[in-house]
């Protein structure tokens, strides 16, 4: 038997997991080596014995029969998606987070065991995982590089059990921390400020016609509605780029030029004070620093982030262009991954590939960052988008592999990044391979899906299962963004839903004039700040292993914990998905059916966190749609019934008991979608009451058991209103001449 701190493979050829059998029939060649340090028990890698050296390789693991999984894999070269199922066939190629749950035997609910596998970078190469028709898992081992073929193989994939999923997986992803020391856990990152306030995005407004005066338009239009945005990102569209004269031109509505090259660091004319096309300013000051100087001025803005791509630009920096021929950029043409290449053909990809992409020196890569970085710093820019991440992937032939140029890349970045925006202004965007991810010691903001894509109706229902699943593993790494989106659109309060729970950046991309500020109003307090919870959403723990897309019947819940209360977001996604056969979103039900399910405070994985001592389990759950307050014992249920593309957002507040006898929960500002989010503090103040602190302006509610006999806000004594039927007590609070100014509320028996 071959034992690795919990992970063992058994006398009868069976890989077991705390005593749970994952996978039977087991290679013989298959090693496992116990996981050293930190504490983590129940961790082990699997590794290969006596492989023949190659740039690519496949690996038989053992058989994956009958057990539920979840796992992300790269469905597009740029981004991941989710699939569930029960064997190893059904593991798509290019699997980067598997996650199975088995039992230990004992027969009973607690004794599931979870099983996290996680494929890693061990020296050049990088492992993902797939299956095949014999239902065994595989590992895929590849350098990117067809002259780096010698590796060791012993540390392949990170194995880790445990009782709790999201448990597991943190343990997991910290353990390999440990083991490479090449990236940095979320928790350890410093988030950028800009997260706790509302934003705007150019790109859907504009796409790349984004000129100076749109943006200035823009901010108008937000401001005459009273909900303007604190950070904007001027998204493609303001730099110098152009293409060769023998280029091959991408052209499609909505989208870039991926022909086109970086040919100077500097703004456009449409970004330069009284800009004309072909002529270049050489004053700073009539460059970009003009617009950015003057929008921050007038509309109050607190950051402002601008876009580029990891190598410039899509098509890379054009070899010798005037001025920055420094950077030693060459010509490149990218070769796709197999795993890749069979999820998904890339029209984007295929325009790189046919014109070739100016690839910056490796070596001059933190010269070509620090000298864009810090001129757009100088115009008082605070962060850049960084897009196009996984193209250096397909970059790495000459370079010594994928993984080396990546991190080559990513510490170059990083580096720039550290030097030229203090606060950490980084949105890393269509980087979703483990290249990148196992290489980010810094950065702390991540794309976590394929984009909103307002014209296309059946990808609304799949970006938000998309988001939700993609976060379980990319939360361990940042924090992701769950993209912009239109605040007047068909779905646009469903996606709202979505961003209050995802913990996320909350932004959206509408075009000047077309804005909703009834929903805005429900994301965003009178000073432009948030109500951001405090963790990466996710699927609860009951939704890990359904398929809220196809299986027609579940219900997608998301969790996440404010200071005070957890919030569970509910949604119908039924009916939507990616088709493996076309390649593209599809709806394969158009008329999706009502389907039901039920919330409970165990939902919400960590609420005891926020409960502390004394909390018997109870919570209190107001329902923002319905608009209804519920008491549940421990362990109840609250049935919840949705329509085709429906959603409700719940919150969870724990129940507790006053020195009087009285029972009390504080929900919030219930004109919001996350309510809780607003309350910062809770005192219990023996017989007299409690004290509670709120943030924004509008309608707090609270349920009591008990009538009060006093609400008085900062001293003062107001009118509220309370329902005997359902224990809602609810008053008042107006807009604070502070910014982030919590009102002090105390409520007296």
């Amino acid at each position: 038997m071959t034992v690795g701190a919990g992970i063992a493979v058994q006398e009868d050829g069976s890989l077991a997991a705390l005593g749970a059998t994952v996978l039977t029939e087991v290679r013989d060649n298959v090693l496992v080596t116990p996981a050293a340090g930190g504490g983590m028990l129940n961790g082990a890698f699997l590794g290969v014995r006596s492989a023949p050296a190659a740039s690519r390789s496949v690996f038989p693991v053992g058989k994956l029969r009958d057990l539920r999984f979840m796992c992300t894999f790269r469905f597009k070269m740029w981004w991941m998606t989710q699939r569930m199922g029960s064997s190893g066939r059904d593991i798509p190629a290019e699997t980067q987070f598997l996650i199975v749950e088995a039992a230990d035997g004992a027969g009973d609910e607690q004794s599931a065991v979870y099983t996290v596998f996680l494929p890693i970078l061990e020296g050049s190469f990088r492992a993902v995982l797939q299956g095949n028709e014999n239902n065994e898992l595989e590992i895929c081992l590849e350098s990117g590089d067809p002259a780096v073929e010698s590796f060791e193989g012993t540390h392949l994939v990170f194995v880790g059990a445990g009782s709790d999923p999201f448990e597991v997986i943190t343990n997991a992803v910290k353990a390999v921390e440990r083991h490479l020391q090449t990236f940095s856990h979320r928790e350890k990152k410093k988030m950028p400020d800009m997260l706790n306030w509302f934003g705007w995005c150019t790109w859907d407004a504009f796409y790349t016609d984004v000129t100076a005066e749109g943006v200035k338009e823009g901010l108008r239009s937000f401001e005459k509605g009273g909900t303007a945005p604190k950070f904007v990102i001027i998204d493609d569209g303001w730099q110098s780029v152009s293409m060769d004269p023998a280029g091959s031109a991408f052209v499609s509505d909505n989208a870039a030029n991926f022909a086109n090259r970086l040919y100077d660091i500097k703004e456009n004319h449409k970004f330069q004070k009284n800009g004309r096309k072909g002529h270049r300013e050489e004053d700073p000051a009539n460059g970009l620093a003009h617009i950015v100087s003057e929008i921050k001025g007038k509309h109050e803005l607190k950051y402002v982030y601008v876009w580029h791509a990891i190598t410039g630009y899509w098509g890379g920096v054009r070899p010798g262009a005037d001025g920055m021929e420094h950077y030693q950029s060459k010509m490149q043409y990218p070769v796709p991954s197999p795993g890749v290449q069979k999820n998904e053909p890339c029209e984007a990809f295929n325009s790189i590939a046919d014109n070739g992409l100016g690839l910056v020196d490796p070596d001059k890569a933190f010269s070509f960052y620090n000298e864009l970085h810090s001129y757009l710093a100088s115009a008082g820019v605070d962060g850049v988008k960084v897009d196009v991440q996984n193209i250096l992937e397909a970059l790495g032939g000459g370079h010594g592999g994928r993984v080396r140029l990546s991190r080559k890349y990513q510490q170059a970045l990083e580096a720039s990044i550290a030097w030229n925006f203090h606060d950490n202004g980084i949105i890393c965007c269509m980087s979703h391979n483990t290249d990148n991810l196992y290489s980010s010691k810094r950065n702390a903001v991540v794309r976590a899906s394929d984009d909103f894509w307002p014209r296309d109706p059946a990808s609304h229902t799949i970006h938000i299962a998309s988001v939700a699943y993609n976060t379980v593993f990319l939360g361990e790494f940042m924090q992701p963004d769950w993209d912009m989106f239109h605040s007047v659109h068909p779905m646009a309060e469903y996606h709202a839903a979505a961003r209050a729970v995802g913990g996320c950046a909350i932004y959206v991309s509408d075009k000047p004039g077309n804005h909703d500020f009834d929903l805005l109003r429900k994301l965003v307090l009178p000073d432009g700040s948030i109500l951001r919870a405090k963790l990466p959403g996710r699927p609860t723990g009951d939704c890990l292993f359904s398929d809220p897309a196809r299986d027609g019947k579940s219900i997608l819940k998301i969790w996440n914990l404010n200071a005070h209360s957890g919030v569970i977001g509910a949604f119908n996604c039924q009916g939507a998905g990616w088709c493996r056969e076309g390649k593209k979103n599809v709806i394969h039900d158009v008329q999706p059916g009502t389907i039901t399910g039920a919330v409970r405070g165990r939902d919400v994985s960590r609420l005891l966190e926020v409960a502390g001592d004394g909390w018997n389990g109870d919570v209190v759950v107001y329902s923002h749609v319905a608009g209804e307050v519920t008491v549940l014992p421990k362990d109840a249920a609250l049935p919840v019934t949705l329509k085709p593309r429906e959603y409700e957002v719940f919150t969870v507040v724990p129940l507790k008991w006053l020195p009087n006898g009285a029972s009390f929960a504080p929900i919030g500002l219930i004109g919001m979608f996350n309510s809780g989010g607003a309350v910062t503090e809770v005192r219990h103040g023996g017989d007299a009451g409690v004290e509670v602190k709120v943030r924004g302006a509008g309608t707090v509610g609270a349920y009591s058991s008990a009538r009060p006999k006093r609400v008085a806000v900062d001293s003062e004594a107001v009118g509220f209103s309370y329902n005997d039927g359902s224990g809602l007590a609810t008053f008042e609070v107006g807009v604070p001449e502070r910014e982030l100014y919590s009102w002090t509320v105390s409520i007296e028996y």
